[in-house]
């Protein structure tokens, strides 16, 4: 599935990376624990999350996500944005609960592995 269709399904706003949102992404993640995402998430180009710090996108950059959507309405500040943007990581925010955006996700096709 492209970022794109991510991005609508989530009713997301892009906050970098408007340019890539023809990326494909096969499987997704959702935690606020970058150290759970660390230990056991393999294979993921998409991570959600609600926590909002630069670790998010350190971690997300150690395991070569193409896109993190920071739910609950949260929005990173410019340094986070800064720093995606530096890793080429594409921002997004959605209003979605996690579970809720989990949940929309896997009803449209993208899986955990």
């Amino acid at each position: 599935m492209k970022l794109r269709e991510i991005r609508d399904i989530l009713n997301a706003t892009v906050l970098w990376g408007e340019d890539r949102l023809d990326t494909e992404v096969r499987s997704a993640c959702g935690s606020d624990f970058m150290s759970d995402v660390l230990a056991y998430v393999k294979d993921q180009g998409l991570l959600l999350t609600g926590l909002v710090n630069p670790q998010v996108i350190r971690t997300a950059d150690m395991m070569d996500m193409k896109c993190v959507v920071f739910v609950r309405g949260k929005c990173p500040d410019q340094a986070i944005v800064d720093l995606a943007a530096e890793r080429g990581i594409v921002v997004m925010t959605s209003p979605q609960r996690m579970y809720t955006a989990c949940g929309l996700l896997y009803a449209s096709g993208i899986r955990g592995e």
